[in-house]
Parts: C-alpha cells; structure tokens; sequence
C-alpha cells in the first residue's frame, strides 16, 4: 500500500508542476506582446548554451522569461536605450540543431556587454522598430545622432 500512495504522490506532485507552467505562461501570453525568443547563456562551447523562452514588451523594457522555469519575474531585462544591434546572422553548427531553420541570430551590446538573441526572422522587423521607435516628441538617440537630409 505504500508502494501505491508514494506512486499516487509523485503524479500528483508531476501534475501540480505542469498545471503551474501552464497556468504561468497562460498568464503572459493573455495580454499580447509576447514573442518567441532565445538568450544564449553560456558562451563556453561554440554554438551551445541557448535557452528558450519568450519575451514581452512592456514600455521600454524587453522583458526575457526562460520557458522552463516556475519563476514569474523575468530572467534577463533588456533596456531600450541601453540595447544596440551589432550585427545578424544565420545559425550555424550547432546551432542549427537547438532552433527552427527560420531563425535569425541578432549579436547585441546591452550596457556595454554583449548579448546574443536568436528570433524568427518575422519578428526582427518588429523587433528593430520598438527597439528604434521614442516616445511622441522625442527623439531616438540612433536617429538623433545620422545625418538626415533636409525636407
């Protein structure tokens, strides 16, 4: 019999655990503004060390959530202002096998220290524009600082 209620536990102990990530990612993807993305966390082995999740816009903050994880407050915050593309790629080695084929790897600089974020190549269009767009009369530091011809 005890053999039946410690099996009877751990199911239920599995089942609490799974209706918790459904529930939490139920929460952040009611409200829109999530997309699918990939942080890459370790940088030991050349093209290993991403994690997926998904990130959420709020203001001027990118909001990263790791996909496996209980917690409800983000893992990584990543900065409007501070957030600068260095250059994008597609995946390669590796990393072809650890994302979908139609993703884009975006190589960031965010407060000075660099980030590697991986997105399906039709989110970067949105991507680029929250990260280029300013508040109504203001103006983006990126476009303050081109030469714009005059109208």
């Amino acid at each position: 019999m005890e053999i039946v209620e410690g099996i009877g536990i751990g199911v239920a102990v599995v089942l609490a655990a799974l209706l918790i990530l459904f529930i939490r990612r139920a929460l952040f993807t009611r409200s829109g503004g999530i997309i699918r993305l990939s942080v890459r966390v370790s940088t030991i082995l050349d093209g290993r060390g991403w994690s997926p999740g998904f990130a959420r816009f709020v203001g001027d903050e990118l909001r990263w959530y790791r996909m496996f994880s209980f917690a409800l407050r983000p893992k990584r915050v990543l900065f409007r202002k501070a957030l600068a593309v260095e250059r994008r790629r597609l995946p390669e080695g590796q990393e072809q096998l650890s994302m979908p084929a139609d993703w884009v790897i975006l190589r960031c600089t965010s407060n000075h220290a660099p980030v590697e974020i991986a997105m399906a190549r039709s989110t970067v269009t949105g991507f680029l524009s929250w990260l280029e767009a300013a508040p109504p009369g203001a103006v983006s530091p990126r476009l303050a600082s081109q030469d714009w011809p005059a109208a």
